[in-house]
């Protein structure tokens, strides 16, 4: 006859594999089929009870808990980890702290290059897409530097936005007759009240001499 302490805690029931949804036998060691549910867990530590034996036949562990080794909270691996989020936050926090509040773009007329007036003179046509990034109204005044005489027909703009509002701004250059070729041109957007500014480059097409 076997004394207590001869017997070993298991005792040979097999709940732990009837309760397992996926039927495997936890005592083989853990198994990829097992989807941590606990279930075998919970069954053991209630036979545990009934035996008079201690809980945690089975239970969730390290190797040093097992060999009753000190845990090491501070690992390499949990420190390049807690050095890998903290440079994700740093990062996520930059860009969120030093984002454009503006966005611009300028698109030229696709139908004509150019068009000649009865007086010789050229006119370019674009769209000016504004994009208010932020959470409040804002108004943008739309200014051209450009040379060889190109103006901005209309003269200097100022158009609202609602918040996070995308803008399209139809917007036409005028040049003189004697304006030939292609010329650089630069749209400058500024938020009225400061905040923002954006300067966008194109082009300006007239007649080939």
């Amino acid at each position: 006859m076997f004394e207590d302490q001869q017997l070993g805690d298991c005792i040979d029931c097999t709940i732990c594999v009837q309760v397992c949804p996926t039927g495997i036998d936890i005592r083989n060691g853990l198994q990829y089929e097992c989807i941590a549910c606990g279930a075998c867990i919970d069954a053991c530590d209630e036979v545990m009870d009934k035996m008079g034996y201690p809980r945690g036949l089975i239970r969730n562990s390290t190797q040093n808990a097992i060999d009753g080794k000190k845990t090491r909270i501070i690992r390499p691996r949990i420190i390049i980890y807690g050095l890998l989020l903290l440079a994700l936050c740093v990062g996520w926090a930059w860009g969120v702290t030093h984002r454009s509040p503006m966005i611009a773009e300028v698109l030229r007329d696709r139908n004509a290059l150019y068009q000649v007036l009865a007086d010789g003179g050229v006119e370019n046509s674009y769209t000016l897409k504004i994009v208010n990034k932020t959470v409040e109204p804002k108004s943008y005044r739309i200014r051209v530097i450009a040379g060889s005489g190109i103006e901005l027909v209309g003269g200097q703009k100022i158009v609202p936005a609602a918040a996070e509002e995308v803008l399209d701004v139809p917007l036409t250059l005028s040049a003189p007759a004697s304006t030939h070729g292609i010329q650089s041109v630069q749209f400058v957007i500024e938020a009225t009240d400061a905040s923002a500014s954006k300067s966008v480059e194109s082009s300006f097409f007239g007649p080939t001499q």
